[in-house]
C-alpha cells in the first residue's frame, strides 16, 4: 500500500493500526447447511427473542464450535449428533426418510457459552468430542433493537417504531448467532411473531401465517430460502403498505410506511424494466419467487440487496411519478438498477471474501446505468457515466488509494472496502473491458461466469478466466494489471511518427511532486491497458502493455485529431505532445462526443493539479466549450471553476474570476431564453447550471431573478403555479439561500421539518447548509446534531458546511467543540464521510488540526479515509501555491 501521509506521525499511526487479523476469522472445519430461524421482535422495549437451529458438518471430531454473535445474550445451547444410520419408516413399501439430529439424537449435549467481544464470536463448548459429520445447534437467544441502523435494529417514525435489518457486511451477528462469512452459505427458514396489526417482509414469500402463540400476535413464516450469504437475510416488521407489478412472471413490490405508499409507483416501473432486461442480458431468470423494494425511514446506506427483499433509504426509492422531476426519477432508477443487478451478481454468486467485494459492487455499478440507458435514453447516462470517471481517477490519483482487491479481515478493514474503489474504479475497469471486446462478448463472458458459480462463491480470477476464455483475448492480464495494482497510468504521448504514436507510460499522482518510488511503489509501475483511438470510422482498438513504447496506426486511417481515449471509457490520464492539444482544443467542440469532452476536462484539470499544466490553459478550454449544449460538459466545468475560487483564487483575485464569469457565461445563460413546455432534459439541466454558476458569480439580474423565483416556489399555493420551472426554481433556492436572512431560512427550515416528501425534505437540509450567515450556520450545526434531524441525514449538513469555504470554519470549531454531541449522531459509514470532508480544507494549520485531532478522537474504519483527507489538504495547499501566480496572470489577460 502507499504511503499514506507527509506527516511521519500519522504514517506510523496508519502503518501500526490498519494491519491484517487473521484470527477474527472463524475456523475452518464447520460448514453450516440450514438455519431455522424463529425471532419474537418487542418493538416498544427494543428488544428481541430467538430460538434458532442451525444444521451443520464438522470435517473432524470436536469438543467446541465458534461463530460469530455480538450483542447477544445466549440462553441454553445444544448440539444434537446424526448417527450415521438413523432412518425412519412411513408405510409399508414407502421409500426411508432420513431423520434430522434433532429427531434422532435423545441425549443431545448442553454447551457451555464463551463470548470474546473483540472478535464478536462466541464458542460453544461440549463435554464429549462431537463426532465428525451431521450436527444440529439449538440456540435460545435474545438482543436489544438498537439505534445504529445496523444489525435488527428500530426504524422510527413520528407515529411508531419499526424493526428492520442491515447486515452487511457483518452485522447478521447481532440478529442470530451465525457463521457470518459470505463463503458460509446455507438455506433458511425465516419466521417471525409479531403484533397482530403488523406484517413482515423477508427474503422469500409468506407460506403460512397463524394466529399466536399468545393474544394479539400472530406468526408469519416463509419459503425456504436458495442457498445464500448471511448478509443477504432480511426481515422487516411494521405496518407496510405497498404497490404492486410483474416482470416475467415474478410479483414485484414496492413499499413503505402507510403514508408515502403513492410515491412507490415509479420504483415498481423500474423494477419491471430492468428485471426483464436482466433476464435477457444474464441468459438465467431471476432466482427467487418474487421481488420485494422496501423504503426504510431510518436506513443508513442508499440500499441494500438482500436476496428478494431490497431495502432503500426513502429518497432512493420514493418519488413521485407524476410531478417528481426528472433528477430524482434517475436517482430511483439508478439505484432499482444496481440492487437488481446484485440478485445475480453477488446475491446468486457472491465473492469469496470481503477482498473480492468489487466482483459485487464493481459489476452493478457499471451495470445500473447500461440498463436503465436503454430504457430511458433521453437522460444521458453516457454523460453520467464519464463524470463518475472523471471523479474516480481523482480519488485513485491520490498518494493515499489501495488495489481494487485488498486484504480485509477485521469488521473496520471490511467496512473501509465500500469506497470508490470498489465501487467506482471497479466498475470503470469492468465498463473498459466491455468496451474493449465489444457488447455481445463481453455479455456471453459474464453468462459463463454466472452459470459456473450458480449460489456458489468466486474470486477475481474466475471472473477474469471466464471472459479471457470466451474472447480468446488478454482480459486476464488487462484486469489483473488494474485489479492488483493501486493508482491510475498516465499515458504521455510525443509527435506521431509515420504508423507509431510514442508513449510512455508511468503512474499518475493528483499531487505535486510525488512520484511512485516516493508514495511506496515500484518506480516502474505499469498496466495492459487497452487504448481505443478516435477515427473517422469506428474506434481503434489496441492493448498497450507494460513493454511498449508506441501505438501503432494504421496509415490509410483518417484521424480527425489524435484523441486517444474514444467513448471516455479508458481508466488512464493523457498527456498530449503541444501541437496535438492544440488541435484537439481547436475541433473539440464538434469532433468530440460529449463523454469525450468531459474525459478531456478531466485530464486536463488533473495535469492542473499535478502541476504538469496551468491554470490559466484549462480555463481557456472551458472559455472554448462555454456554449456547448451539453449539460454534463458544463456541469463538470462548472465544479472544477469551484475548485478553482475554493483552492486557487484569493483576495481581489476571486471578485475578477466572477467578474469572467459573468462576461463569458453571462450571454451564454441569456440565449438559452425561458424555459418552454416539452423543452428536453439537457436544456433544463443546462439551464438551471449556467444559473447556478452566474448566482455564485453575483450576476445581478440572475440575482434579481432568483429572489423573484423563490418568493414563488415558496408561495402556498406554488404547486399549482404550471410555469413555474423545477429546474430553474430549485437552482433559485440555492442561489437565494447563499445570502440568505433568517425569514427565508425559517421557511427552509420548515419544509425540512414538516414535508411528507423525502425528496423535498433531504432538499432542505441541502438547502439549509447553504446559508453563509454565522448565526444561521450555528442554527443549521444545532439542528444536525440535536436528534431531531435522522441520523442517517445529519452527517450530509456537516459534510456541506465542511466543503464550503465560506462555513468550514466555523463548522469545524463547532465540530471539535461538541465532538461528544455530534459523535452520537455518526454510524460507521458516516463518520468516515465527515472524516473525508476535512479534506476540503487547505492549509498546514488546518491539516495538523485535523490529524490531531481525529488522532485523540478515533473514528470507525476511518484510517485510510483520515489519510487521503490529509493528501487532499497537502494536495491544495501545493496548488494554491503554485498555481496562484498563473491564475492571477490569466485574469489580467482577461480584464476589460
Amino acid at each position: 500500500m502507499s504511503v499514506r501521509s507527509a506527516v511521519v506521525a500519522f504514517s506510523i499511526l496508519v502503518l501500526t493500526t490498519n494491519f491484517s487479523v487473521q484470527g477474527q476469522r472463524l475456523p475452518a472445519g464447520v460448514h453450516p447447511e440450514h438455519y431455522g430461524l424463529r425471532l419474537t421482535p418487542d418493538l416498544q422495549a427494543a428488544t428481541f427473542s430467538g430460538d434458532e437451529t442451525i444444521d451443520l458438518t464438522l470435517d473432524a471430531p470436536s469438543k467446541s464450535i465458534t461463530l460469530n454473535a455480538a450483542e447477544i445474550r445466549f440462553g441454553e445451547v445444544k448440539a444434537y449428533v446424526l448417527p450415521s444410520a438413523e432412518y425412519s419408516y412411513g408405510a409399508l413399501g414407502s421409500q426411508p426418510k432420513r431423520l434430522s439430529a434433532m429427531e434422532a439424537d435423545k441425549q443431545p449435549q448442553t454447551a457451555v457459552t464463551t463470548l470474546d467481544a473483540g472478535k464478536e464470536q462466541a464458542t460453544f463448548t461440549f463435554a464429549k468430542e462431537l463426532p465428525a459429520g451431521k450436527v444440529t445447534l439449538a440456540i435460545r437467544y435474545s438482543g436489544i433493537l438498537n439505534d445504529k441502523l445496523r444489525g435488527f435494529y428500530l426504524s422510527k417514525t413520528k407515529t411508531r417504531n419499526y424493526a428492520v435489518t442491515q447486515f452487511e457486511p457483518t452485522d447478521a451477528r447481532r440478529a442470530f448467532p451465525s457463521f457470518d462469512e459470505p463463503a458460509l452459505k446455507a438455506t433458511f427458514d425465516i419466521a417471525l411473531t409479531v403484533d397482530a396489526g403488523d406484517t413482515v417482509i423477508s427474503n422469500t414469500n409468506i407460506v403460512s401465517d397463524k394466529k399466536g402463540p399468545v393474544a394479539g400476535k400472530h406468526t408469519l413464516a416463509f419459503a425456504t430460502t436458495p442457498k445464500m450469504s448471511t448478509y443477504l437475510v432480511a426481515f422487516l416488521v411494521g405496518d407496510f403498505k405497498c404497490t404492486a407489478g410483474k416482470s416475467d412472471g415474478v410479483p414485484i413490490r414496492a413499499c413503505s410506511t402507510p403514508d408515502k405508499v403513492e410515491l412507490t409507483r415509479f420504483a415498481v416501473e423500474s423494477a419491471q424494466y430492468v428485471l426483464h432486461y436482466y433476464d435477457n442480458y444474464f441468459g438465467i431468470k431471476y432466482p427467487m419467487p418474487k421481488l420485494d423494494m422496501v423504503a426504510l425511514p431510518d436506513f443508513e446506506a442508499g440500499a441494500m440487496e438482500n436476496f428478494g427483499c431490497i431495502t432503500y433509504r426513502e429518497t432512493d426509492l420514493l418519488v413521485n411519478s407524476k410531478t417528481g422531476d426528472i433528477p430524482s426519477k434517475k436517482r430511483v432508477a439508478v439505484v432499482v438498477a444496481h440492487e437488481t443487478a446484485h440478485q445475480w451478481f453477488g446475491d446468486m454468486v457472491t465473492m469469496q471474501w470481503w477482498d473480492n467485494l468489487w466482483l459485487n459492487e464493481g459489476f452493478a455499478t457499471w451495470m445500473e446505468t447500461k440498463s436503465v440507458a436503454e430504457w430511458k435514453p433521453e437522460w444521458n447516462f453516457p454523460q453520467d457515466d464519464a463524470q463518475d470517471l472523471d471523479q474516480t481517477l481523482n480519488l485513485d490519483s491520490q498518494k493515499t488509494t489501495r488495489t481494487i482487491r485488498a486484504t480485509a479481515n477485521t469488521p473496520d478493514e471490511i467496512n473501509e472496502m465500500f469506497d470508490g474503489i470498489a465501487y467506482g474504479k471497479a466498475g470503470a475497469v469492468i465498463g473498459m473491458v466491455e468496451n474493449y471486446l465489444g457488447k455481445e462478448v463481453f455479455r456471453q463472458g459474464v453468462h459463463n461466469y454466472l452459470a459456473a458459480h450458480l449460489y456458489g462463491n468466486a474470486t477475481a480470477e474466475d471472473f477474469w478466466n471466464a471472459q479471457t476464455t470466451n474472447s480468446h483475448l488478454p482480459v486476464d492480464k488487462i484486469m489483473s494489471s488494474f485489479v492488483t495494482q493501486p493508482g491510475v497510468p498516465m499515458l504521455t504521448l510525443s509527435d506521431r511518427q509515420a504508423d507509431r504514436i510514442p508513449v510512455a507510460q508511468s503512474r499518475f499522482f493528483v499531487s505535486m511532486g510525488v512520484d511512485a518510488s516516493g508514495a511506496g511503489s515500484a518506480p516502474e509501475q505499469r498496466w495492459t491497458v487497452p487504448v481505443c483511438l478516435k477515427t473517422n470510422a469506428a474506434p481503434i482498438c489496441r492493448v498497450l502493455t507494460p513493454e511498449d513504447r508506441s501505438i501503432p496506426i494504421p496509415m490509410d486511417v483518417g484521424l480527425p485529431m489524435l484523441y486517444v481515449n474514444a467513448g471516455a471509457k479508458g481508466y488512464y490520464r493523457t498527456a498530449y505532445a503541444p501541437a496535438q492539444y492544440s488541435a484537439i482544443v481547436a475541433k473539440a467542440e464538434a469532433a468530440l462526443t460529449p463523454p469525450e469532452k468531459i474525459g478531456l476536462l478531466g485530464d486536463r484539470w488533473a495535469l492542473v493539479r499535478s502541476g504538469q499544466g496551468s491554470v490559466g490553459d484549462y480555463l481557456n478550454l472551458v472559455i472554448a466549450l462555454k456554449a456547448d449544449p451539453n449539460a454534463a460538459v458544463l456541469d463538470t466545468a462548472h465544479e472544477q471553476m469551484e475548485k478553482i475560487d475554493s483552492e486557487i483564487a484569493t483576495g481581489g483575485d476571486r471578485e475578477a474570476f466572477r467578474a469572467v464569469v459573468r462576461r463569458e457565461f453571462g450571454p451564454v445563460y441569456r440565449a438559452l431564453g425561458s424555459p418552454t413546455k416539452d423543452e428536453s432534459f439537457d436544456r433544463q439541466q443546462l439551464r438551471g447550471i449556467l444559473f447556478e454558476m452566474l448566482g455564485e458569480a453575483r450576476d445581478p439580474g440572475v440575482l434579481a431573478e432568483a429572489q423573484a423565483l423563490t418568493t414563488r416556489a415558496f408561495a402556498v399555493d406554488n404547486r399549482k403555479d404550471k410555469t413555474l420551472d423545477a429546474t430553474l426554481s430549485d437552482a433559485a433556492v440555492l442561489v437565494s439561500s447563499t445570502n440568505g436572512d433568517a425569514a427565508l431560512y425559517d421557511k427552509v427550515l420548515a419544509v425540512s421539518r414538516n414535508s411528507t416528501d423525502p425528496e423535498e425534505q433531504e432538499n432542505a437540509l441541502r438547502t439549509l447548509a447553504r446559508f453563509r450567515d454565522p448565526e444561521l450556520v450555528k442554527r443549521t450545526l444545532d439542528y444536525a446534531v440535536s436528534g431531531e434531524v435522522r441520523n442517517q441525514d445529519s452527517w450530509g449538513v456537516l459534510v456541506a458546511l465542511l466543503r464550503d469555504r465560506e462555513t468550514q470554519d466555523q463548522t469545524w470549531d463547532y465540530i471539535r467543540t461538541h465532538w461528544d454531541t455530534v459523535k452520537a449522531q455518526l454510524t460507521v459509514s458516516s463518520g468516515e464521510e465527515v472524516v473525508r470532508a476535512t479534506g476540503h480544507f487547505c492549509s498546514v494549520e488546518r491539516r495538523d488540526e485535523v490529524t490531531e485531532f481525529f488522532a485523540a478522537h478515533k473514528v470507525e474504519a476511518s484510517a485510510r479515509t483520515l489519510a487521503t483527507a490529509v493528501d487532499s489538504i497537502n494536495a491544495c495547499v501545493q496548488v494554491r501555491a503554485t498555481q496562484g501566480s498563473d491564475f492571477h496572470k490569466w485574469l489580467a489577460t482577461r480584464e476589460r
